[in-house]
């Protein structure tokens, strides 16, 4: 029975020296990388506080970009109601124009009958002007035999 007490105490010591190199082995893996998730977490809240920090910014700088676009887009508003105003104006004057044209016709006839009388004008100035060409050539020929008769003139 001693015996047994025997192998039962060394069986306990050597379970328990076992359980002490396990333990060791564990400690060794979970003490770093307890050490190493601390770090991580620290890094990642520094990495969180950065990001929102950048979003704040973000958010301020678009904020007052959309204030100056709002005031730009104000101002566009206006300045496309001043736009239809004025094509709305020009509309008008078109209309106005087209009537005008319109009150114009009747002297486009006078304008063609007028023009035909400055054709027959220029026909006629046309003929004159042959006529004369014809006198000139004339005069030309008659001129040459009272040369002639000239020389035996006193005068």
């Amino acid at each position: 029975m001693d015996r047994e007490v025997g192998e039962n105490q060394s069986s306990m010591d050597r379970l328990s020296l076992a359980f002490e190199t396990s333990a060791r082995r564990w400690e060794l893996i979970v003490y770093p990388s307890l050490f190493a998730f601390i770090l991580l977490a620290a890094y990642g809240f520094y990495l969180i506080f950065s990001l929102a920090k950048d979003v704040h910014f973000l958010a301020l700088s678009v904020d007052s970009n959309m204030n100056v676009m709002s005031s730009n887009l104000m101002t566009m508003t206006d300045s496309v109601g001043q736009l239809s105003a004025n094509v709305r104006t020009m509309a008008v004057s078109v209309d106005s124009m087209a009537q005008d044209v319109r009150a114009l016709e009747p002297m486009l006839t006078s304008m063609n009958s007028m023009n035909e009388s400055m054709k027959n004008i220029t026909h006629s100035t046309y003929s004159i002007q042959r006529g004369m060409h014809s006198m000139n050539h004339n005069i030309h020929d008659v001129s040459r035999p009272m040369t002639f008769w000239n020389n035996f003139m006193p005068w």
